[in-house]
């Protein structure tokens, strides 16, 4: 996975006028877009679309205060008119490509990326390979923005509207691995842009055959592997922990890769004011 990510990153600085043929990348390496992507996102800090326009506008730049004719730039890295390239360059630098051939900055940049694997075992991860028949994720879903930091005020929002009564009715439902009341996020862009909408949904997990009642969304899900981190501590830091080391530490040193699917957390227990808590956060894997 190191390896292919740096050849992405290789492949951007050849071609920064095109569109990376990502799936014919991934592929040739044994993986996939959807993994490439998601592993990029989570180890650069940044959706892969994003790095390429910074690394587009960090070399437009020089050619801006060089006096280039701003057409010919533009159409070099990839856009079809001045007004396009100068949204992506007000974008990144903060100010218009007018302003910086007069004013020579100011600019920023962006360096090319090296990705090197350094398994330092840190974070201590308890993983099992799991394998689930076909089912269904019960409960009540809403579209919510993906924050990449701290709590989403949306989602608290959307559980705080449940009742009481709603999440004893949900966990008598239940049947099925992953148990209890689950928060599962689906539909997530694979270069987890901020502020993309993503599904959320506040359920259960309930065998392909159980009776659903009319009034709670559904999400089906197919057999297949699945991967189980089981985290203990301060929440939701040690969660978060095991999210950022599994992309850095478990995936890299595996032949597993994620597949398209939901992730899933399972709040096993917690503390009366939820400062500690233990969790199961659960990703849909296939082999590499």
């Amino acid at each position: 996975m190191i390896h292919l990510l740096n050849e992405v990153v290789a492949e951007v600085e050849k071609h920064l006028d095109a569109e990376l043929d990502l799936a014919a990348l991934a592929s040739r390496h044994g993986s996939t877009e959807y993994h490439a992507r998601r592993m990029f996102s989570s180890l650069a800090g940044m959706p892969l679309s994003e790095y390429v326009r910074r690394r587009r506008m960090t070399l437009a730049a020089g050619e801006v205060v060089a006096g280039e004719p701003f057409l010919e730039i533009a159409v070099r890295y990839g856009y079809s008119s001045v007004e396009a390239f100068g949204r992506a360059f007000r974008a990144v630098h903060g100010v218009s490509h007018g302003r910086v051939r007069t004013d020579g900055g100011p600019l920023r940049s962006q360096s090319q990326l090296r990705f090197r694997l350094t398994v330092e075992g840190n974070t201590p991860l308890d993983a099992t390979i799991i394998e689930l028949p076909a089912q269904r994720l019960i409960g009540h879903a809403a579209r919510v923005p993906l924050l990449q930091r701290g709590p989403n005020p949306t989602i608290a929002e959307h559980i705080a509207r449940i009742p009481a009564s709603e999440h004893a009715r949900l966990k008598a439902l239940g049947n099925a691995r992953p148990a209890g009341l689950l928060q599962v996020s689906a539909d997530v862009d694979p270069d987890s842009t901020e502020g993309s909408e993503l599904t959320y949904l506040h359920g259960v997990a309930v065998g392909a055959a159980t009776p659903v009642p009319e009034d709670l969304d559904v999400i089906d899900l197919p057999a297949g592997s699945w991967v189980l981190f089981r985290t203990e501590g301060e929440h939701p830091a040690a969660l978060q922990e095991a999210y950022a080391a599994s992309a850095a530490e478990w995936f890299p040193s595996t032949s597993w890769r994620l597949r398209e699917g939901p992730s899933i957390v399972s709040i096993v227990e917690h503390n009366a004011d939820f400062t500690r808590a233990t969790c199961e956060l659960w990703f849909p894997i296939e082999r590499g």
